[in-house]
């Protein structure tokens, strides 16, 4: 069954994540995606490693990394400093309805392959293009990795514990968030044009900064700075409108609990043993616990150090109170609910075998995604495309 997107084809000329992790998305759903990389080295993440793809590494392989951005994909290799390479361009561009890139701004421009010049014969194409700063301002022209992009925009200062803290101290998310969270407002924007393009016919050019998208998802912590003028500060696993919403360490290991409304609270008091602290007025409400957080931690820290994490766990779903052991990778890829949902599953590789991968969360009743293969080898389809090319 072709999935929600079949027929729309994506030139995804993007590397490393934020633009691959938006063609995957759309592979996903069912556009053709054609990933154009470099002679011989093809896409940076290629040689991310280890970890490799078994007799895959070295220029050109197939790292780990690459693998998680590029699934259902389809690889052509073109090299756009050759008139054949840009000549190869600007033929899957002609037939294309979205493109995807990341080059620096302007770069496109002088080879003859940014929007402007790709449009004039294909009216409806669709361009994203992916920078660190934008298409325009101070530092347009600067380059910029997911590192330096959640330094710049605030997300590594509220981030981690406060400096007090043993091990306190500003930190990165443990997934390229700026890259990840990019690619998603990408995606978001490439199918809003697709949807606009049916009543106008004409496609359009998408200019999407890292710094921009990082500055956007700062959601409540800059909001809580424009209301009142506090620069907002590193509090560990704290939430800093939500109480209580912290990790615990418990007899065994940590629990995370995440108390959303009054009610919960109360249970949580009945689930520890402490039903008086759901009738003080201290705590109350919610921002009653936020202002005297000081007070009713201790004894929330205190109640949770007399039992093993798991068994905290166990009685808390029983009463519909948020909470979790904290789980690895490999323990949270084993959950029997992610089990279940068929989250992990393996594709088709070209070299002959299968691979494992994280598999989308999205679930259409009418429309079930279907995948097709692993991400491609470098060149993959090179004969094919170069052959309807000719043709």
């Amino acid at each position: 069954m072709p999935g929600p997107l079949a027929g729309i084809t994506v030139l995804d000329l993007s590397r490393v994540m934020a633009g691959p992790w938006s063609g995957q998305m759309l592979a996903d759903l069912g556009a053709d995606v054609i990933k154009v990389e470099r002679p011989a080295v093809g896409d940076d993440t290629r040689a991310w490693g280890p970890p490799f793809l078994a007799g895959d590494e070295g220029p050109g392989g197939t790292s780990g990394y690459f693998l998680s951005v590029n699934r259902g994909k389809r690889s052509v290799t073109a090299d756009m400093a050759t008139p054949q390479g840009r000549a190869l361009i600007r033929h899957l561009a002609t037939e294309a309805d979205i493109v995807l890139e990341n080059f620096k701004a302007g770069t496109l421009a002088r080879h003859g392959l940014d929007h402007a010049s790709l449009a004039k014969a294909n009216p409806g194409l669709i361009t994203c293009s992916i920078t660190g700063f934008g298409q325009d301002g101070p530092r347009a022209a600067q380059p910029a990795y997911d590192f330096i992009v959640q330094a710049m925009c605030g997300i590594m200062s509220i981030t981690g514990g406060p400096e007090d803290q043993a091990g306190g101290g500003p930190q990165k998310v443990g997934v390229p968030i700026i890259d990840i969270m990019t690619g998603m407002y990408a995606t978001v924007a490439v199918l809003a044009a697709l949807e606009r393009r049916h009543a106008t016919g004409l496609g359009d050019h998408i200019d999407l900064a890292m710094l921009d998208v990082g500055t956007a998802f700062l959601a409540n912590q800059a909001m809580n700075h424009l209301l009142t003028g506090k620069v907002p500060q590193r509090s560990g696993n704290r939430h800093p409108n939500i109480q209580p919403q912290n990790v615990y360490p418990c007899s065994d290991g940590d629990l995370a609990l995440a108390v959303g409304n009054d009610r919960q609270f109360v249970k949580l008091c009945e689930v520890i043993g402490r039903d008086d602290l759901g009738s003080d007025s201290r705590f109350s409400s919610n921002a009653a616990r936020v202002r005297h957080l000081a007070v009713l931690e201790p004894m929330l820290v205190d109640a949770f150090s007399a039992r093993a994490a798991g068994e905290w766990q166990t009685l808390l779903d029983a009463a519909g109170v948020p909470a979790s052991r904290i789980n690895s990778v490999a323990e949270a890829l084993a959950d029997p609910q992610i089990v279940h949902r068929n989250m992990v599953q393996r594709l088709p590789h070209a070299s002959g075998g299968d691979v494992p991968v994280v598999v989308s969360p999205l679930r259409f009743e009418r429309n079930p995604i279907m995948y097709r293969r692993a991400a491609p080898m470098l060149g993959e389809d090179d004969a094919v495309m170069r052959a309807n090319d000719r043709g």
